[in-house]
C-alpha cells in the first residue's frame, strides 16, 4: 500500500524546489522529508531522487507518481467528502484564510453567519497573501482560501486546487475631498492621464500591473509620483492631495482621511477578480460547502457589492 501522505510530501519537493523548503511548507523536519521520500521510493521499487551538486532533483519515476498522485489525493479528498457527508457535518473545524481586505470583508461576515446557522461549527480564520494562502492549502492549513489571482500563482487549470471566481470587486477613483473631481458622480478613466498617481510598489502586488494595464487601455501611462505598500499609506496621500489613485471598492480607508472615491464611468471590467479555492475533490465536504454557501450569501449581500453580480457557479 502506497502511504499517501508521502505522496503529499514528493508533491511538495517538486512544488517547492529543495528539501528544506518543502519541509517548511509542510511543518516537518528536513529529515523528516528525506524520511518520506525514501520509505516511499521502497514502496514503489523506483528512485525518486537523485543528486545533482549540492541539491537533489526529481527522476522521471517520481514526476510519473506526481501525475498520477494528483488524482489519488483528489480521490481521497472526495472520499473524505463522502464520510463526512455520512456523518452529517455539522459539527467540526472550518478553517478559512484570505488576503487582509477579504478576510475584512467577506470571510468575516461569512463566520459571523456561520455562528448563527451553524453554531456547532468552529471556524479558524488566517490572515495572509494569496501565495501563502495555496501553500495553506496543500499542507491543511486552511479548508477554504479567498485569493486574488496574479500571473506568478497557479493557474485555474492546476489540478491540485478547485478555483472558481466569488466576485469581481470593482476599482474606484479615489481622490482627496477637495481634488476638481470629487464632486463627479462619474469619472472616465482617460480623464486621469495629466494626474499624479499613488500606487503600490511595482511587484508588491498585482494591483500595480493590474492598474497600469486599463490604464493603458484607456490611452496613457499612469505618471507615478508615489510607491507605497499599505492601502491606508495611499489613502494618506491621497487625502493630501498628493496624487489620484484607483482602489478596489471592498479596502476600507480610516474616516479622518480626507478621501473620496468616485465610480469610474463605462468600465464594467474594471475590477480585480476574487476567487474562493479549495483541494481539488474538497468542494462537496460538508463543512466546506457551508463556509463557501456563506461566502456566497455575503457576496451577494454586500452593502460595498449590492448591484455587482456574484461570479460564483454553483
Amino acid at each position: 500500500m502506497i502511504d499517501l501522505r508521502r505522496v503529499q510530501v514528493l508533491r511538495a519537493v517538486h512544488q517547492h524546489g529543495t528539501v528544506t523548503a518543502a519541509a517548511a511548507a509542510l511543518h516537518l523536519t528536513p529529515s523528516a522529508v528525506s524520511h518520506h521520500l525514501r520509505e516511499l521510493a521502497k514502496e514503489l521499487r523506483v528512485q525518486l531522487v537523485e543528486p545533482q551538486g549540492r541539491r537533489i532533483r526529481l527522476t522521471g519515476a517520481a514526476h510519473v507518481v506526481i501525475e498520477h498522485g494528483d488524482r489519488l489525493l483528489a480521490g481521497w479528498e472526495e472520499a473524505e467528502s463522502a464520510l463526512e457527508s455520512f456523518r452529517a457535518g455539522e459539527a467540526g473545524l472550518l478553517r478559512m484564510c484570505g488576503f487582509p481586505s477579504a478576510v475584512a470583508n467577506l470571510i468575516t461576515p461569512a463566520v459571523a453567519l456561520l455562528a448563527r446557522t451553524h453554531p456547532g461549527l468552529r471556524v479558524q480564520v488566517t490572515e495572509c497573501e494569496t501565495g501563502d494562502g495555496f501553500d495553506m492549502l496543500m499542507s491543511t492549513d486552511a479548508d477554504i482560501a479567498v485569493l486574488a489571482p496574479s500571473a506568478d500563482l497557479p493557474d485555474q487549470g492546476d489540478t491540485r486546487f478547485d478555483q472558481l471566481p466569488l466576485v469581481d470587486d470593482p476599482l474606484d477613483l479615489l481622490v482627496g475631498a477637495d481634488h476638481p473631481l470629487a464632486t463627479r458622480s462619474a469619472v472616465a478613466l482617460e480623464e486621469l492621464a495629466d494626474e499624479d498617481w499613488v500606487l503600490p510598489a511595482p511587484g508588491s502586488c498585482e494591483h500595480h500591473q493590474r492598474v497600469v494595464v486599463f490604464c493603458a487601455v484607456a490611452g496613457f501611462t499612469p505618471r507615478v509620483l508615489h510607491s507605497v505598500k499599505e492601502w491606508n499609506a495611499i489613502s494618506a496621500l491621497v487625502g493630501h492631495g498628493l496624487g489620484v489613485s484607483l482602489v478596489p471598492r471592498l479596502t476600507e480607508f480610516p474616516p479622518s482621511h480626507r478621501v473620496v472615491r468616485v465610480p469610474v464611468a463605462g468600465e464594467s471590467g474594471l475590477a480585480r477578480r476574487i476567487l474562493s479555492c479549495v483541494r481539488h475533490g474538497s468542494r462537496s465536504h460538508p463543512l466546506v460547502r457551508h463556509g463557501l454557501t456563506a461566502l456566497e450569501e455575503t457576496v451577494a449581500g454586500h452593502p460595498l457589492l449590492l448591484g455587482n453580480q456574484s461570479l460564483t457557479t454553483r
